[in-house]
């Protein structure tokens, strides 16, 4: 059975028990566990399940996807918030930038919550600042009071004093094609030093801000390790962002 046969097995699997073992797949399929194991783990990227020990679950079952949660949250930024808080530990320092999707993630921030933000996003201070635990760096600059955001050479000079453990990006347009890219090219500036600086790179995007793209271009799609959207993991409108080595939640 050739792999995309293999993928098409698993998931029809899944979705009539909703969880699934290395262990039984191999035997049903009659391959290794080693070869499951990858098979999960692409499955598992392109957002289709959850990877749990031993196996994998149906990603509606999985409480970090948030979507048992969003029939009351009301707006999509709201939904990404939640989502992105697996990829906030205490310990880190996080770069975050401009845009209200960005605010709605720090409100979200548990009480006790302690890593070091550094950030251009001048709304976002009083918002971080509520918190004793987080640590606030604010980057120098020019500001831009359409955004309210500090932009320009000396922003990224500072972006470059810092390592990263994960940049939160709020994308202003993502496009399985031409990557991400921005409205403003002093704000694309500062997100590609944030991403050169960063260990992770996490782009927040909602689903009217997908499939779509802006004349400057920051990455592509390759230099991002993980979409967050408000859409459920196996909605269609995320089909073209899937094998394109990038975790989809």
């Amino acid at each position: 059975m050739v792999k995309e046969q293999r993928l098409d097995h698993i998931l029809t699997v899944l979705k009539g028990s909703e969880m699934v073992t290395y262990e039984l797949l191999a035997q049903s399929l009659k391959v290794s566990e080693d070869t499951i194991r990858r098979d999960i783990d692409i499955l598992h990227k392109n957002g289709l399940l959850s990877k749990v020990r031993g196996g994998a679950i149906l990603r509606s079952r999985n409480p970090l996807t948030f979507q048992d949660r969003s029939s009351y949250l009301k707006k999509g930024k709201d939904v990404i918030a939640l989502k992105a808080q697996q990829f906030v530990k205490n310990g880190q320092t996080i770069f975050m930038d401009g845009g209200t999707t960005i605010c709605a993630v720090a409100t979200q921030f548990p009480f006790n919550a302690h890593f070091r933000v550094v950030t251009n996003n001048q709304a976002l201070v009083p918002i971080l600042a509520k918190n004793k635990g987080i640590e606030i760096v604010v980057l120098g600059g020019v500001y831009n009071r359409d955004t309210e955001t500090n932009v320009g050479i000396r922003t990224c000079q500072e972006v470059s004093m810092y390592v990263a453990d994960a940049y939160l990006m709020g994308a202003c347009a993502a496009d399985p094609n031409h990557g991400i890219t921005a409205r403003i090219r002093e704000d694309g500036d500062v997100k590609q030093s944030m991403m050169n600086a960063a260990l992770k790179t996490i782009v927040l995007s909602n689903h009217e801000k997908l499939n779509h793209h802006d004349f400057f271009k920051v990455c592509d799609l390759a230099s991002v390790d993980v979409l967050v959207t408000d859409l459920p993991s196996e909605d269609k409108r995320l089909d073209l962002f899937r094998n394109k080595e990038i975790l989809i939640v």
